[in-house]
């Protein structure tokens, strides 16, 4: 629980009438988007102001004419759902380096280098990033910011999206464990159990993955295991 000094405030206007909490602003915006956190952590002191800069509280009989309620956390959620409150700058640098990461790893996941078909490693990718000053927003979707992003980098790294088709072989001692592998990294297009107990599978991988496929299927199968791409889109 955030201390009185150190908390900010939410504000919401019904009717005429103003209604102030104290808050952890930071926490207050993971309460308000859904995640596990205690309204009792959120809220610095359990009361309703009217100015909470001069401590005047709003009467019981307010709450309930304009909440239908004078339950002080059930009023202390409306305002945070429905109010405005200021989020710190950490927070919101802490939003922009989370969406960052995932646009980087989306990245590297699906896309290669249309040269050497081999994916970008994620050091590459978050370099032409901040050469190219890209500007994440903390308030938008990571993924609707994408297009964005490569059109910006794209001049200083090449990209291409490219999904790939590799058969795999695998001995009958290794097979049934390669499931979690398998549907891990792709969809699987063709399955065949082969008469001597071996798994004969075409699976469909996003390119950027193909070296790290290969890694995790010949780790299971201590190097003993066919593959061989069999056709890139």
């Amino acid at each position: 629980m955030v201390t009185v000094d150190k908390a900010h405030t939410a504000k919401l206007k019904i009717g005429g009438q103003h209604f102030e909490i104290l808050i952890d602003s930071n926490k207050a915006v993971e309460f308000k988007v859904g995640k596990s956190v205690s309204l009792r952590d959120v809220l610095a002191v359990e009361k309703i102001f009217s100015d909470s800069k001069k401590g005047l509280e709003v009467s019981l009989n307010a709450l309930k004419q304009c909440f239908g309620t004078d339950d002080v956390m059930k009023v202390a959620e409306q305002i945070i759902l429905k109010g405005d409150f200021a989020v710190t700058a950490e927070y919101k640098q802490k939003q922009r380096d989370e969406k960052k990461k995932q646009i980087i790893y989306t990245i590297h996941r699906n896309a290669v280098d249309p040269t050497t078909h081999a994916p970008h490693p994620v050091t590459r990718i978050e370099l032409a990033m901040d050469e190219a000053k890209v500007h994440i927003d903390e308030n938008e979707d990571a993924m609707k910011q994408m297009q964005e992003v490569l059109k910006k980098i794209r001049p200083i790294l090449p990209i291409k999206f490219e999904m790939k088709e590799i058969a795999v072989k695998i001995p009958p001692e290794y097979a049934a464990k390669s499931y979690p592998v398998l549907n891990n990294f792709g969809k699987r297009l063709k399955e065949e159990w082969l008469n001597d107990g071996s798994l004969s599978v075409v699976i469909e991988i996003p390119g950027g993955l193909e070296e790290e496929f290969y890694e995790k299927i010949n780790h299971l199968c201590h190097g003993n295991v066919w593959s061989q791409v069999v056709q890139t889109k």
